[in-house]
């Protein structure tokens, strides 16, 4: 038997706003996201444009707290679930929590940690190194911490396809639904 799958909420995160109807609008205008890298030093780049998320701000759906243990690719995660969740109307304390599932796409995981805990690694020793570096960068951290803030315990994958993780996971979660 084959179901019928539907998309119930939509939460983004991206140059074109953090918001969906004001990404919808500029998407539908035509308009870039792409614009002059703001958040580090492009001096040293031949490239210094890109697309940047700029009005990003977390603490909108997730609590300060746990904003501090997640990389900013899981951020970006939790926080676009939250607002698809929200979206969509749909209370996950209801049915069988082995029913619901989470799968995300990331082209790399947590980047920004690697980044951070290998200046550390050479800057100031191994004994600096944080030990909370793999949980932070692990692919599947923002499936994890999706299904977490939710009490989700039926499937839960990540999927790192590279520019194709978006769709990949789109599709993985499809087959799951049917």
């Amino acid at each position: 038997m084959t179901r019928r799958v539907v998309v119930t909420g939509v939460g983004v995160v991206t140059a074109l706003g953090c918001n969906t109807s004001e990404f919808w609008d500029k998407l539908c205008a035509g308009k870039s996201g792409v614009s002059h890298l703001q958040r580090f030093d492009t001096a040293d780049f031949k490239v210094r444009f890109g697309g940047e998320i700029k009005d990003f701000v977390p603490e909108d759906c997730i609590p300060p707290k746990e904003i501090k243990r997640l990389d900013r690719f899981c951020q970006f995660a939790l926080y676009g679930a939250h607002k698809a969740v929200r979206q969509s109307g749909i209370d996950f304390s209801q049915g069988d929590p082995y029913r619901h599932g989470v799968v995300t796409g990331s082209g790399i995981g947590g980047l920004h940690e690697i980044e951070e805990q290998h200046c550390a690694l050479f800057d100031r020793g191994p004994n600096r190194v944080s030990p909370f570096m793999i949980p932070k960068l692990m692919v599947n951290a923002a499936s994890g911490n999706i299904s977490v803030s939710w009490g989700l315990k039926g499937p839960n994958t990540a999927v790192a396809t590279a520019c194709a993780s978006a769709s990949n996971a789109i599709g993985d979660a499809f087959d799951l639904i049917r």
